[in-house]
């Protein structure tokens, strides 16, 4: 399992297990599956309404939970400073958890401006020790700007959608000249059309690994954390199983040129959901 040092010392296995979507009954399934395939890092948030269910799972584990990876996120309707400390306090309830390991403001919706206070919130949470690390999810370069220049503790990471149609260059150097990491979220494109194109199957093939195994690979050798999402535990499995080979130079320039600036999620800018 490859792990990753973030910005504060804390390590984070780079390939994580996603929950969006999984209902909360389901979730308890799916997480005790990508537990004992061998994922320690599990990605959830409010909004997903099942913190019950991964708070079940990891229960049920018989994992050290100094050895698990937990993230949430706080939800646009719980942004501001006091409202963010109430939020953190009810996920942490449903989860059954001391603490999390990181904790994401899920959207910066501009239009409400609340997002630096928000931040201020997570900051408390961080020197309380009641967070190992805090970051920002679907930030632009100007809102993490405004987080760098107005807030004492950088983010670790930005979560966002990202995959072959959305390589999001431009803030991946942002990231990186900040020392911010970029984790994909929806990292096999939602609907999964660039699992289609003939570019992306020529390469399994060639490498003996299915279209998904390889874009989730082109992620990690970018230095992409990413968290992919299911149910079925044969997907769950086949996903994680992406340590046994490695794309070329040639192959990642290959899947490095599908970019289109495609996005299937909403732009950030324009998300104002409460």
């Amino acid at each position: 399992m490859n792990t990753i040092t973030l910005n504060n010392g804390v390590e984070m296995p780079q390939l994580g297990f996603g929950v969006w979507q999984v209902q909360n009954e389901e979730a308890t399934a799916a997480v005790q599956t990508a537990i004992e395939v061998g994922y320690r890092s599990i990605d959830t948030a409010m909004i997903y309404q099942n913190e019950e269910g991964v708070g079940k799972a990891i229960k049920n584990a018989g994992i050290a939970r100094e050895d698990l990876f937990i993230t949430t996120k706080v939800w646009n309707t719980d942004q501001g400073y006091e409202q963010t400390l109430k939020a953190f306090d009810e996920s942490l309830e449903k989860l059954g958890l001391d603490y999390v390991d990181l904790y994401l403001v899920h959207w910066p919706t501009p239009q409400f401006d609340t997002y630096v206070d928000t931040y201020k919130a997570l900051e408390k949470l961080y020197k309380d020790g009641r967070v190992k690390a805090i970051g920002v999810c679907n930030f632009h370069i100007e809102h993490l700007e405004r987080i760098l220049n107005e807030c004492s503790v950088k983010p670790v990471l930005n979560q966002v959608e990202c995959h072959p149609y959305l390589s999001q260059n431009e803030l991946k150097e942002f990231c990186k000249k900040h020392d911010i990491y970029v984790e994909a979220w929806s990292p096999l494109q939602q609907g999964g059309e660039v699992l289609q194109l003939d570019s992306i199957k020529e390469i399994a093939n060639s490498v003996g690994k299915t279209p998904a195994q390889v874009v989730l690979r082109w992620h990690l050798q970018n230095d992409t954390i990413v968290i992919p999402k299911s149910v079925t535990p044969s997907r769950i499995k086949e996903n994680f199983d992406v340590f046994d080979f490695e794309l070329s130079q040639a192959q990642m320039e290959t899947i490095n040129k599908l970019n289109r600036n495609e996005r299937k999620g909403p732009d950030p800018s324009d998300m104002n959901v409460r």
